[in-house]
C-alpha cells in the first residue's frame, strides 16, 4: 500500500493489476545468487514514471515521496533496452482489442506523423527541421489499428519526410504485424509508400480531403488524429526532452500504457478542473 498522498497520475489498483504481471516476472527473472535486495516497490516506479509522462517534469524533479529520480530513469531505461515496456503495452493493446470484440490480431492500420519541438538537451544530430509545419525537433511516424490504439512508432528527426518514415513504418508493421493487409494515408505520403506497402503484401490508400472547403471529417484518418491528440494529453509528449530517440518512442508507449490501462479498468482520465457545487436555483425563486 501507498503511505504518501496520492497523485492524479498515480495507478488505480486496477490499473496496478493489469501491469503487475509483468513487472513481478520481470523482476523474478533477475534474481540470483549475489543480487542486492529489492528496496523499492514497482508499483512506485511506474507511478513516478507516469508522473513524469502526464507532467511533463525534468526527471531531477520527481517529489521526494517517489523513489530516486536516477533509480527511477534506471528502471526507466532499463524495461526500454530488454523490451519490456513495449511488451506490456502490447499485451495490454491486444487485451483492449478483445475487450472490443475484435482479434487480438489486427488487418488494417492508419499511418501518420507529428512534428514536435525538441529542448536544449536534445543534440542537434538527431533533430532537424520540417519545412511545411516550420518546427524544429523531431518526428513521430506512428501506425495505429482501427480504434486508434497503436501499432509501431519510429521517432525520427523531423527533416525526414513522411514518405521516407512511411515506408519504415510498413516494414516495422510487417515484421510486428504481418497479418495487416491493408493501410490508409494522407496525401502527405506519394507513391513510393504505395508500391513500396505493396512489396510487404500491404494495399496503402491514400485518404484525400474533399474539395469543399471548410472542416471535414476524413474517414479514416480521423481515427490517428484522436490518438495524436491523446498523446498530447500526456506534457512530456507536447515537446520531445528525451537526449535520445528510443527513450522518446518508450515515453509514447507509457504513454498509450497509461490510456488502455484506463480503458481496461473502465476508468476516465481524471479532470484537472476543481468542480464547484452546483447552486440550488429553484429552491431560492
Amino acid at each position: 500500500m501507498i503511505s504518501r498522498r496520492a497523485y492524479r497520475s498515480d495507478l488505480s489498483d486496477a490499473q496496478w493489476a493489469l501491469i503487475e504481471p509483468t513487472l513481478t516476472a520481470w523482476r523474478a527473472a533477475r534474481r540470483g545468487p549475489g543480487t542486492t535486495a529489492r528496496v523499492h516497490d514497482l508499483r512506485e516506479i511506474v507511478n513516478a514514471i507516469m508522473y513524469v509522462c502526464r507532467t511533463g517534469i525534468a526527471w531531477e524533479y520527481l517529489p521526494h515521496d517517489f523513489p530516486p529520480c536516477k533509480t527511477v530513469y534506471d528502471y526507466y531505461a532499463k524495461w526500454e533496452v530488454d523490451g519490456t515496456t513495449e511488451a506490456l503495452h502490447d499485451l495490454l493493446r491486444d487485451r483492449v482489442r478483445v475487450a472490443r470484440g475484435r482479434a487480438a490480431a489486427p488487418t488494417a492500420a492508419i499511418i501518420d506523423s507529428q512534428s514536435v519541438k525538441t529542448s536544449c538537451n536534445v543534440s542537434e544530430s538527431s533533430q532537424g527541421i520540417d519545412g511545411g509545419k516550420k518546427i524544429k525537433g523531431r518526428k513521430r511516424h506512428i501506425a495505429t489499428d482501427v480504434l486508434g490504439l497503436l501499432l509501431v512508432v519510429i521517432v525520427t528527426a523531423a527533416s525526414v519526410q513522411d514518405s521516407v518514415g512511411g515506408q519504415e513504418v510498413l516494414d516495422q508493421l510487417a515484421i510486428a504485424h504481418p497479418s495487416v493487409s491493408m493501410a490508409w494515408v494522407d496525401g502527405g505520403y506519394n507513391n513510393t509508400v504505395i508500391r513500396h506497402g505493396a512489396q510487404q503484401g500491404v494495399q496503402v490508400e491514400v485518404v484525400k480531403r474533399p474539395t469543399a472547403k471548410g472542416f471535414h471529417v476524413l474517414p479514416r484518418r480521423w481515427v490517428v488524429e484522436r490518438t495524436l491528440g491523446w498523446l498530447m494529453l500526456h506534457r512530456r509528449l507536447v515537446r520531445d526532452y528525451e537526449a535520445l530517440p528510443q527513450r522518446s518512442r518508450t515515453m509514447v508507449h507509457w504513454a498509450m500504457t497509461n490510456i488502455m490501462s484506463r480503458t481496461l479498468a473502465d476508468e476516465s482520465t481524471r479532470t484537472w478542473r476543481i468542480e464547484r457545487p452546483k447552486s440550488n436555483i429553484t429552491a431560492q425563486i
